[in-house]
C-alpha cells in the first residue's frame, strides 16, 4: 500500500531554497571581491571628511555662568561656559549661537548684561571653580555691540573670574571678583572697581591673601 506524504513535495522545495543560496552567493560576491582589490585606499579617500565629536563627554557643557534680559518683549540671553566660550540667545534660549570664538581663550567664570545699556555685556574669563582639571583665563572682557566684538579691559594676570556685578544705576561702575592663581599666590586677586567703564584695575577693599581664593560680595 503507498502512502501518500502530502508535505513531502513542500519539504524538498523548502530545503532547495534554504542549500541553494549557500552555492550561489560565493559565485555571486566573486566580481564584487574583485573590483574592491582594485579600489585604491590612502589618506587621499578620507581627506574630504572632518572630524566630529561623537561624545560622551564633551567639557563645554559645564555651564559658569548665564545673565538674561528682556529687550521688545524678547528674552536674550548670555551663557558663559567653562571651557567653551560665551554663547547668545535671542529666542529666549531657543537656540544659540557661539560670540566668544575669535577671542584667545574659551573659559568663561562670570558673565552680566548691563541694565542701563543691554548692548554691553561683561564677561570674565576663566572659570571659578577650584578642580583637578581647570580652565584659566586672561582678564575681563568687555562688548558694546551684544557679544559681537569683545574687548580686555584688564585683569590678565587673574586667571579665574568668579564674579560680575553692575551698579544699576551707573552701567559705568562694575566690580569684579578674581579668585586669583589657584596654586600660588599672585597681585590680581580679591575685588576690583572701575568707575568709567573703562579697565578695571582699583583692587576694592580687600586685603592681598595667600589662599587660593577671593570673597565676592552679593
Amino acid at each position: 500500500m503507498k502512502v501518500r506524504r502530502p508535505y513531502s513535495k513542500f519539504l524538498y522545495l523548502a530545503a532547495c531554497a534554504l542549500v541553494l543560496p549557500i552555492w550561489i552567493l560565493p559565485i555571486s560576491i566573486l566580481p564584487i571581491a574583485a573590483q574592491a582589490q582594485n579600489i585604491k585606499f590612502d589618506s587621499a579617500t578620507i581627506s574630504g571628511l572632518p572630524a566630529r565629536n561623537i561624545g560622551s563627554a564633551v567639557m563645554s557643557g559645564r555651564i559658569a555662568a548665564v545673565d538674561a534680559i528682556t529687550e521688545d518683549g524678547r528674552l536674550t540671553l548670555f551663557i558663559g561656559t567653562a571651557s567653551g566660550g560665551v554663547w547668545k540667545s535671542i529666542n529666549g534660549g531657543l537656540t544659540f549661537k557661539p560670540v566668544f570664538d575669535k577671542q584667545s581663550v574659551q573659559s568663561i567664570g562670570a558673565i552680566a548684561i548691563d541694565r542701563s545699556d543691554p548692548k554691553t555685556v561683561w564677561a570674565g574669563s576663566g572659570e571659578a571653580w577650584a578642580r583637578n582639571s581647570v580652565s584659566v583665563g586672561d582678564g575681563i572682557y568687555k562688548s558694546t555691540d551684544g557679544g559681537e566684538s569683545w574687548a580686555n579691559v584688564g585683569l590678565k594676570d587673574s586667571e579665574h573670574i568668579a564674579k560680575i556685578l553692575i551698579d544699576p544705576k551707573d552701567g559705568n561702575t562694575v566690580y569684579a571678583c578674581a579668585v586669583g592663581h589657584l596654586w600660588n599666590d599672585n597681585d590680581e586677586r580679591g575685588v576690583f572697581k572701575t568707575s568709567d567703564g573703562a579697565r578695571l584695575g582699583r583692587r576694592y577693599s580687600l586685603a592681598r591673601t595667600h589662599l587660593p581664593g577671593a570673597a565676592c560680595f552679593p
